[in-house]
């Protein structure tokens, strides 16, 4: 039965019959309710061949299947390249839509009206000086950006092995930074892509003159980095953590790879985090923010100068956060580095 759907799916895209190709999508997603991971995951690979056969346009309301097929239990990484491959190309076509219509009107470009069925054509004809077909193109693009993007933010969630080797990382990453500062929709696009995996970070208690070396992925901000540190340091001093920083099990979760009940929070802050050049690291920012000193980002765990709170959870929902103790700093180690760092700041 899936087979033949994806045979009908294909043959819709070959015959550029966009109404019998939702239908038939549709149709499959429907099938693919009770189908293991297996099959599933074979259905998704399979399914990521369509986008080559059709309009981007189109190619991004099927991406929502897509991305639905992975958010059900399909590998991700067989949809990675079709998915990016797309959106690449709407962004490069969105950078030129903006171009073309600050050139028209001097204006910043519009935010598109999804609502709105003569947006497109409407938009299109204020591009003045291109021709019609490629105005229309252009304006297609920037209105499919968003919708091309949700699936982009579904994969990257689920799938580690991706974040850590995105295929068109660079080009995606370089599109994408030509229309950010008109986009703001794509804001959390952005964050996903700066989002740490394997990264290895020296976190040092200055008072208790120790340290470690842990292991971070798929920390969307620094609430989260901050609320899993306090965790993987904790312990009894005897056996070189930190005593008295224990966060409740329920923000830990949170933060990691559990539910977020509203009723488990607030989260409360354990220390103030600075960076190896006396910075605030503020928890607001992410991760990748955090300086490197000799290659190596640097976290010290200072004292907090007032109580900090937040509610618990993770930007991305669909990311576990990981965090790993690689190992406890031999003590000479440890005064080495913290010898190496900037004092405590007394303002920010």
């Amino acid at each position: 039965m899936l087979d033949h759907h994806l045979d009908a799916l294909l043959q819709a895209a070959t015959d550029r019959d966009p109404d019998r190709l939702f239908e038939h999508a549709s149709q499959l997603y429907a099938a693919t309710e009770h189908t293991d991971r297996a099959t599933l995951s074979a259905v998704a690979a399979r399914f990521g061949t369509v986008f080559d056969l059709v309009p981007p346009g189109i190619g991004a309301r099927l991406g929502i299947v897509a991305g639905a097929l992975a958010e059900r239990g399909a590998d991700p990484v067989p949809l990675g390249a079709p998915l990016v491959d797309q959106l690449v190309g709407l962004l490069e076509q969105s950078a030129r839509f903006a171009a073309a219509w600050r050139s028209a009107t001097g204006e910043a470009p519009p935010e598109p009206d999804d609502d709105d069925p003569a947006w497109v054509p409407s938009a299109a004809g204020r591009l003045t000086g291109l021709p019609e077909q490629e105005a229309f193109a252009l304006a297609d693009a920037w209105a499919s950006l968003y919708m091309a993007q949700m699936p982009v933010l579904s994969i990257l969630q689920l799938s580690p092995e991706l974040r850590a080797a995105l295929p068109s990382r660079e080009r995606l990453v370089a599109a994408l930074t030509a229309v950010i500062e008109d986009r703001g929709d794509l804001e959390w696009l952005a964050g996903l892509l700066s989002v740490l995996e394997g990264e290895h970070l020296i976190v040092l208690h200055r008072r208790e003159r120790r340290g470690y070396e842990v292991v971070i992925g798929g920390i969307g901000d620094n609430f989260q980095l901050h609320t899993l540190l306090a965790d993987v340091v904790s312990g009894p001093a005897e056996h070189g953590l930190i005593e008295g920083v224990q966060p409740e099990p329920e923000w830990v979760m949170g933060a990691s790879d559990g539910d977020v009940d509203p009723e488990d929070g607030p989260v409360h802050g354990q220390f103030n985090l600075v960076d190896a050049y006396g910075k605030w690291i503020w928890n607001e920012g992410v991760p990748a923010d955090i300086p490197q000193l000799d290659g190596v980002r640097v976290v010290v765990l200072d004292p907090p100068p007032y109580e900090r709170s937040w509610s618990p959870g993770r930007r991305y929902p669909m990311m576990p956060g990981t965090i790993r103790l690689e190992r406890i700093l031999p003590a000479d180690e440890a005064a080495a580095w913290l010898a190496r760092i900037a004092l405590e700041s007394d303002s920010q």
